[in-house]
């Protein structure tokens, strides 16, 4: 057969029924083209097929021989940029970028059936494509952007540079993670200045406050600078936010620093990227490590000029006297130095340090090309010489026990390997049509227990109890006399309510599922994998093979996404077992209902709350106990003098763990609705009563900057329509959404407008921050209206992206950020907390509209309608 991919003819022989995705990316080596859903229905994997785009998930190749396809690599001439890309890269409407490739075919397809699309048509055109990050808003402007630019091929610019992460072989810097060696670092990256934050001890500076960065170290030399850190990049501007703190600390461009990230052979041993913990931990330390190391700087040039460091500022890579009559950049300064320092205690910001305007100003993504042209590698797109395919054998059933199973039919087939070790099977073949014909040939039978049904769940968790350890286990918090306060609450007309807030599980569905290549080096093994803890990972890795830690490397390449869902080591412990047993590498990739299955769920919540406030709308009693999801944002932000709190974990029927937020989700979701019950029963205004109730002025501030960018109250809205407010407190960060509704008659709701204030304390990147709030705000309109996991006797029913539902190009309503900007206070996460007050908002909002009080997530389910998001 022959096909022509991007202007090139290739004569392909073999199984005209295997899939044209698989035939691009292993066979021509074009991994711009992303495996995602394998069904055709999220858009990933999209190409141009003479102009109109498919899906190659499902295209056979048959179905194209002779046909014209385009992929995201030849959408524009080389070192070019189609339109669409441009627009992309200007909106940076992308977060982990997963996505974008098949959004930008998309995209360019439309341009061309209609260049001056409207909004409805942008719409109806990209609907079937899935940003799980949720950036539809900047892409739908790049859309509108790129029609009014040159067509294909005309004006475009050349490509620019990309910082990219160098790979450091670790025979060349076998550096240990706790004691650094000073040749090695030199060795390895050249002469210069290091800088080492070494794991914050117990009596240093660094201690008395949780940190999951254990050390930062970074290199100043004549080709830049080298950070080095364990966190992880997946979506939230990592890379990008945490060069543009050393930049501004050392006096750099962001051009002139290098990312080195989640590499267990050279990067600071590091807990994990989670808990929105990358700004306060290894953003904090490294701009430490570059204060210290812009110190040492001023001190080599005070030398080398005679001149006092007070006369002496830094700026643009270079040590300058303050006349300006003097400079010595740094590469000529560090020629043939190679000092180590170490960070002592928290160091200030140095006198000689200039404003460099990077710290609160957007910066364009450093990968940013990469995203838009496919170049961006994950862990999905590692390819080795040799490379096999590979896939473990697992039931359906998470709880299932393997009864019997023949693998003799697998293993009889030519270039297949099929591997027995104590619990695991799998099997590993030269391509992936090869991999699913021995998968089908193993013959296995598996005894399913049985489990509750899914409307048995508030019973089962209410009916099983138990104790847990740790700073997610049981929670208990006790103030005044609650159960007096709550029998005098409602007399001399105060007002009282009791009620019961649930929350469904809900699945991560990043992308990009769970991936890794392990090959092996001898009694070694280097692992390519998708996970958010590399450390962890490394420790199961080890454990599982039966080899010491330091036998193990783990390499992280950007994710597809993670959002809580891709700890530990995932597929590569598959990956190492099959790749020891071949004598080659092997690729495993989870599909779609192995991330449902065995992943793990956001935790299902029961939540009962009982409260009082008196006729003057004080809160006088609050007692609220969360059943298994979690005490994240379980206490109250409101000024309470009785209150009660408990968290109760329960035995899940599902593998429940970490997802986005966590479970401030559920508390907040049932504090706010409670509060706004509480205000109505009184007669009260809920945003006034609110702010009578706190103390927080941070949180007031975000309150009353939603309410007035929304016009609340707003006055009359006519029947059916109106709005609902929320607010919160979590990791040190203030976020409310205030959300404007239409209630139809027939019980539709459409969610007309959302507007979220956030305030995280000082803005490193506004744009990028912005951008996390948006993807963030339309992310939690899944759960709120329409993402629930379904299950029946242990089994997920709804495994898929056909079955699960995610947000939409058209669920996105207006969307509206409002930042709050403390440049006095320290920076926390913005990746999380945005989520948490959009599902109260909207059930308050549906309250105001209809007097219909909707108390369980998700509310579609709870009102029997559905979303209908309007585009304004």
């Amino acid at each position: 057969m022959q096909l022509i991919v991007n202007g090139e003819s290739h004569d392909l022989a073999g199984d005209a029924s295997r899939a044209l995705l698989f035939v691009l990316r292993d066979e021509l080596g074009l991994t711009g083209t992303k495996p995602a859903c394998g069904e055709g229905v999220c858009g990933a994997c999209t190409v141009l097929v003479d102009g109109a785009p498919i899906r190659s998930c499902v295209t056979p190749l048959g179905d194209v021989a002779g046909r014209s396809v385009t992929t995201i690599e030849g959408l524009a001439p080389p070192d070019s940029l189609h339109p669409v890309q441009r627009a992309f890269l200007a909106e940076q409407a992308f977060q982990c970028g997963y996505c974008t490739p098949g959004m930008v075919l998309a995209g360019a397809s439309l341009l061309v059936r209609d260049p001056h699309p409207t909004d409805d048509a942008i719409v109806a055109a990209l609907d079937g494509n899935v940003c799980r990050c949720c950036t539809y808003p900047r892409i739908l402007r790049a859309i509108r952007q790129a029609a009014d630019q040159p067509a294909e091929g005309q004006g475009t610019t050349a490509v620019g540079s990309v910082t990219g992460q160098p790979l450091i072989d670790a025979r060349q810097a076998p550096w240990e993670q706790h004691s650094p060696v000073e040749r090695d670092y030199f060795d390895a990256l050249g002469d210069g200045l290091v800088v080492v934050l070494p794991p914050p001890e117990d009596d240093s500076e660094w201690a008395g406050a949780w940190t999951t960065s254990g050390g930062v170290w970074l290199h100043v030399g004549a080709d830049g600078v080298t950070a080095f850190t364990g966190k992880v990049e997946m979506g939230q501007g990592n890379t990008t936010a945490l060069a543009t703190i050393v930049a501004d600390a050392i006096g750099v461009g962001i051009e002139s620093v290098r990312m080195v990230m989640a590499d267990t052979d050279v990067s600071p041993r590091d807990e994990g990227t989670f808990g929105s913990r990358s700004m306060p931990d290894a953003g904090a330390m490294l701009q430490a490590a570059g204060w210290t190391a812009l110190e040492t700087l001023v001190d080599l040039a005070a030398d080398r000029l005679e001149v006092s460091p007070a006369d002496l500022v830094a700026t643009d890579g270079a040590i300058r006297s303050r006349d300006g009559a003097r400079a010595i950049p740094y590469a000529r300064l560090l020629s043939g130095v190679r000092r180590l320092e170490e960070v002592k205690g928290r160091p200030n910001r140095p006198a000689a340090a200039a404003a460099q305007g990077i710290i609160g100003t957007p910066v364009a993504a450093t990968t940013g090309v990469a995203i838009v042209t496919g170049g961006r590698l994950y862990a999905t797109d590692i390819s080795l010489p040799g490379m096999l395919h590979g896939r473990q054998l697992r039931p359906a059933a998470p709880a299932a026990v393997l009864a019997s199973v023949d693998l003799s039919a697998a293993r009889a087939l030519p270039g297949v390997i099929v591997v027995e070790e104590d619990d695991f099977i799998g099997a590993a073949a030269p391509d992936m049509p090869s991999l699913e014909r021995a998968m089908a040939a193993i013959r296995a039978e598996w005894r399913v227990p049985g489990g509750i049904p899914e409307a048995e769940l508030e019973d089962h968790l209410r009916a099983h109890p138990v104790d847990v350890e740790g700073w997610d286990g049981n929670f208990e918090s006790d103030e005044g006399d609650v159960d007096r306060a709550l029998a005098r609450g409602g007399s001399r007309g105060g007002a009282q309510i009791a009620a019961t807030y649930t929350a469904a599980y809900v699945a991560h569905v990043p992308l990009e599922t769970r991936a890794a290549v392990a090959s092996w080096n001898g009694d070694r093994v280097t692992v390519w994998t998708a996970t958010q803890t590399p450390f962890w990972a490394r420790g199961e890795l080890a454990e599982a093979l039966g080899v010491a830690e330091d036998r193990v490397r783990v390499i992280v390449p950007p994710l597809g996404a993670g959002f809580g869902g891709k700890h530990g080591a995932g597929a590569g412990i598959a990956a190492a077992r099959l790749a020891r047993a071949a004598g080659a590498p092997v690729k495993v990739r989870w599909r779609h209902a192995e991330e449902f299955a065995w992943g793990h769920v956001r935790p299902a919540a029961v939540i009962d709350v009982r409260a009082a406030a008196s006729a003057r709308g004080f809160i006088t009693a609050w007692d609220f106990r969360n059943l298994n999801s979690g005490p994240s944002a379980i206490m109250p932000p409101y000024r309470i003098a009785n209150q009660r709190l408990r968290y109760q974990p329960a035995d899940s029927p599902l593998h429940q763990d970490s997802y986005r937020a966590l479970a401030a989700t559920a508390n907040t979701f049932a504090r706010e609705s409670a509060i706004d019950e509480l205000a109505h029963t009184l007669g009260a205004d809920p945003l006034a009563f609110r702010l009578s109730n706190l103390n927080d002025e941070r949180l007031a501030a975000v309150l009353s900057a939603a309410a007035e960018r929304a016009g609340w109250p707003g006055g009359a809205r006519g029947a059916g329509h109106g709005l609902g407010i929320a607010g919160s407190v979590e990791k040190d960060a203030r976020v409310a959404t205030c959300a404007e509704v239409r209630v139809h008659a027939d019980g539709r709701v459409d969610v007309l407008r959302l507007v979220t204030a956030f305030d995280c304390g000082a803005i490193v990147d506004p744009d990028n921050l912005k951008n996390q709030v948006e993807g963030a705000t339309i992310m939690a309109l899944g759960p709120a209206l329409f993402e629930a996991v379904h299950f029946d006797g242990g089994r997920i029913t709804n495994a898929s992206l056909s079955a699960y539902r995610v947000p939409r190009f058209s669920d996105v309503p207006a969307i509206e950020v409002i930042l709050l900007d403390h440049p006095e206070l320290p920076s926390s996460g913005g990746g999380e907390v945005p989520l948490i007050a959009v599902a109260p908002a909207i059930a308050n909002a549906i309250f105001a509209a209809s007097g219909r009080r909707l108390r369980s997530m998700p509310l579609m389910t709870a009102a029997g309608a559905r979303a209908a998001g309007s585009r304004r």
